[in-house]
Order: structure tokens, then C-alpha cells, then sequence
């Protein structure tokens, strides 16, 4: 029964019917023991009034001996004599019990109450049967109500949980007529408190969407522009090279456009790390040494400080493990060493520096460049921002890489003044 709301009208109308078989059957039991009591208390008034009477009256004895009374009236001389019986022969036994008593009459039980007097004995009889059909009678009309107000009790429930699943039935309404694009909040005014907490959640993940959709589309819109000029570039150092006219010119323009293929090459890797450093793509976390990717990421920048004359200093423990993405974390150390050694004076001098805090593992690395003014600090984690355009090969993501995948890690990244006279970036990580 996946239905929300036949389930509550079949749980809701079962208690119901429960309830209602409950009170009639207690409602009849009440019913059928007043109407017995009722029933003794008629015999017991009528036998102690024939009792204190000194003869029958002709008109009280029309009374009782009318067919359409369902007792017996029988009264007893003191030797065994029938001195009055409503009915041709005496049926009550002759040796009566004083007060109330049940005894068998031509194998049908029935109640009996007797009085005595000094000189005659009264016998008041009634079948069972007959005031137990007359008590179920009165019990059955008494139950009626009940049994004609339960489908209505039902029509109700029925009603009220429609009612109170209409807010609800407004919300998947909205949501259908959505079209694929749309991601404003859903409507919460006029929702019930237990549902408010899902449209709530539902919403907050509009939003989240909306902003990850903002973002793409801008993150697109950027790429395409960043893009655009070294492709331009290429096809105007192809065409030089297409027209060269010498073997001179033609080395020429084959090596600038090994460096424009080299430059491309590195800003569509660089937009690929970007986007797998996005929120909601970093790969699932798992246990990461990031001492030794600390030192893998050395190893890959060891040609870029060769040929610029500069060198790596690392100062790392055997092994820090954290939870993260060991392919994320290398690129954002990577980034922070590729930088340093481009802008870290000449010949580069670059030192990295890892450690472990309080339940932070913590990545500093220093150059002897020329830095960066403290109020330009914020702007050179924007994307594809360069503080001197046209200015080397840069493509202005390295930063906003390393920002990502921090906060992706639950960590974040700080710049300030470098002891070497540089700049200093340090980023703090979660550590396991």
C-alpha cells in the first residue's frame, strides 16, 4: 500500500470500526443488564403488591390474566393450594424459593420471584427467553445509531485526510507544471509542520543547484573566452609557418608554435582541474598520505625548475594522512609550486613546508619573488584573473584551483608576506 493517503483512511477507519464495535458491545452489555434489572424489579412489585392485598380485585384480575402479559402469577395456600393462577394449570413449582430464583419449567429456565404471607404464598414467573429476546430488543435499537453513523464517520475521515493532504497535493501540482529550467523555491506558506522541514530541504537544494548552474554556465562562458585566444594564436603561428620562406623562419615558427600548443595544453589541463575540483564532482574521499603527495608534485615540477635555474626545498613528515582526493590534492600542490617557481625572483628560490597542527594538516610554501600588494590578495583567487596581462603563460586558474580543492577538503587558503621576501601561501586541511 504505497498510497499515503489510503493508508491513513484504512489505519484511521479500522480504529474507527474498533471503537465503534467496542462501545455498541458495551453499549448492549449495559442495555441488557438494566433491562434484566428492570425486568426483576417489575416481578418483585407486582408480587409484593398481589402480597399485601387480602383478595384479587375483579379488575386487577382481568389485568393480569390479559394475553398480552408475558408473566405468570400463581399464589399458594400455606397447606399447597392453588388459590389464583393466571394460566389454567399451575406451571410454578409449589415449594418456592422466597426472593429471587431461576428454575426450570417445562425444560425452559425461567426467573421467578416469590413473597409469603402468614396465610399464602405469590409467585411472579417470566421465561428467560422472553424478556432476553425483549433486552436484545432494546439493546439492538440502542446500538442502531451507531451502526448508521459509522459510514458517515467514514465519509469523514475520508474528507479530513484529503483535506489535510491538500497542501501537499499543491506542491507535487507546482512541481508538475515545472519546466526543466525552473529552480525558484517551491511555496512552504500554508504547509502542515511535518512537511515543512522537506519543502525546506528541497528548496535549499534548488538554490544549491541554481548556484552550481550559475556558476557552470559562467565557468563556460569563461573557458570559450580563455580559449578562444590561443586558438587563435595557433592558427596565426601555423599560418608563419605555412609561409615561411626560409629554413631560419621556418624553426621559427615551429617553435612558437610548440610554445602555443605548450600554453594551450596547460589551460585546458588547468580548466579540467577546475572542473573536477568543482563541488559535488571531487572523486569519494579516501585515506590520502599527503606527504607523499606533496612529494609527487615536486617530482613533476623538477624539469619546469631545472630549466629556470631554481630549486624545491621540502620539509615534510614521513607520512600526514588525511581523507581527500589524492589527484585533487597533487594538482593544488602543483599549482602552488608551478607559481612559485614562475614568480619566485630569479633564479626561483621556493620552499614548502608541511605539517600537522590540531587536526589540521597545514601546507605552507614560500618564495623570493616580488609577491603580491595585500590589497590585491582576494582578487587573484577569481578566475582567469592575471595581475599583469600578456605578461608570461599564465592562465590565471592556479589560485582558484588551489581555493577549490581546499574548500573541497573542508579546508581553506591564506597569502601573506614570505620570510624570503616573497609570497607565502599556506593552506589548511582537514588531517585523519
Amino acid at each position: 500500500m504505497r498510497s499515503l493517503r489510503l493508508r491513513l483512511f484504512v489505519l484511521l477507519l479500522a480504529l474507527a470500526a474498533v471503537a465503534s464495535l467496542t462501545v455498541g458491545w458495551a453499549t448492549y452489555a449495559s442495555v441488557r443488564s438494566d433491562a434484566d434489572q428492570l425486568f426483576d424489579d417489575h416481578l418483585r412489585q407486582m408480587a409484593l403488591s398481589l402480597r399485601d392485598q387480602g383478595r384479587i380485585a375483579d379488575d386487577e384480575r382481568a389485568a393480569i390474566e390479559s394475553g398480552q402479559f408475558d408473566y405468570v402469577v400463581q399464589v399458594w395456600s400455606l397447606d399447597g393450594g392453588v388459590l389464583y393462577s393466571t394460566v389454567p394449570a399451575p406451571v410454578l413449582p409449589p415449594r418456592a424459593v422466597l426472593g429471587f430464583s431461576t428454575v426450570m419449567v417445562n425444560g425452559a429456565p425461567w426467573r421467578v420471584f416469590a413473597a409469603a404471607t402468614p396465610l399464602r404464598i405469590v409467585q411472579v414467573g417470566q421465561p428467560l427467553a422472553v424478556r432476553r429476546a425483549l433486552a436484545t430488543a432494546a439493546a439492538g435499537r440502542s446500538v442502531l445509531p451507531i451502526a448508521v453513523a459509522a459510514p458517515i464517520v467514514g465519509l469523514f475521515i475520508w474528507w479530513l485526510i484529503s483535506a489535510s493532504l491538500a497542501p501537499l497535493a499543491r506542491v507535487v501540482r507546482a512541481l508538475r507544471e515545472r519546466g526543466v529550467e525552473a529552480l525558484e523555491p517551491l511555496p512552504a506558506q500554508g504547509l502542515p509542520s511535518e512537511v515543512s522541514p522537506l519543502i525546506d530541504a528541497f528548496n535549499a537544494l534548488l538554490a544549491r543547484l541554481a548556484a552550481a548552474f550559475d556558476a557552470q554556465r559562467a565557468f563556460t562562458a569563461d573557458a570559450a573566452h580563455e580559449l578562444r585566444s590561443p586558438l587563435t594564436a595557433l592558427k596565426l603561428q601555423l599560418d608563419l609557418l605555412h609561409g615561411a620562406r626560409d629554413e631560419a623562419e621556418r624553426n621559427d615558427a615551429v617553435q612558437r608554435l610548440r610554445a602555443g600548443i605548450d600554453r594551450a595544453h596547460r589551460l585546458v589541463e588547468q580548466l579540467l582541474a577546475l572542473a573536477r575540483a568543482e563541488p559535488g564532482t571531487t572523486a569519494a574521499h579516501a585515506a590520502v598520505d599527503l606527504a607523499q603527495v606533496t612529494r609527487q608534485a615536486v617530482a613533476d615540477t623538477a624539469a619546469l625548475a631545472a630549466s629556470l635555474g631554481g630549486s624545491v626545498d621540502v620539509q615534510a613528515p614521513r607520512e600526514l594522512m588525511l581523507r581527500g582526493d589524492a589527484d585533487a590534492l597533487r594538482s593544488l600542490v602543483r599549482n602552488l609550486i608551478d607559481n612559485a617557481l614562475k614568480y619566485g625572483g630569479t633564479p626561483p628560490q621556493v620552499r614548502v613546508h608541511l605539517g600537522r597542527g590540531a587536526g589540521v594538516a597545514t601546507l605552507v610554501v614560500d618564495d623570493a619573488g616580488a609577491g603580491i600588494p595585500e590589497a590585491e590578495r582576494e582578487r587573484v583567487f577569481d578566475r582567469f584573473h592575471r595581475r599583469e596581462p600578456g605578461r608570461g603563460s599564465g592562465s590565471g586558474l592556479g589560485l582558484a584551483i588551489v581555493r577549490t580543492v581546499a574548500r573541497a577538503h573542508g579546508g581553506g587558503v591564506q597569502l601573506a608576506n614570505s620570510p624570503l621576501g616573497g609570497l607565502r601561501v599556506e593552506v589548511r586541511l582537514a588531517a585523519a
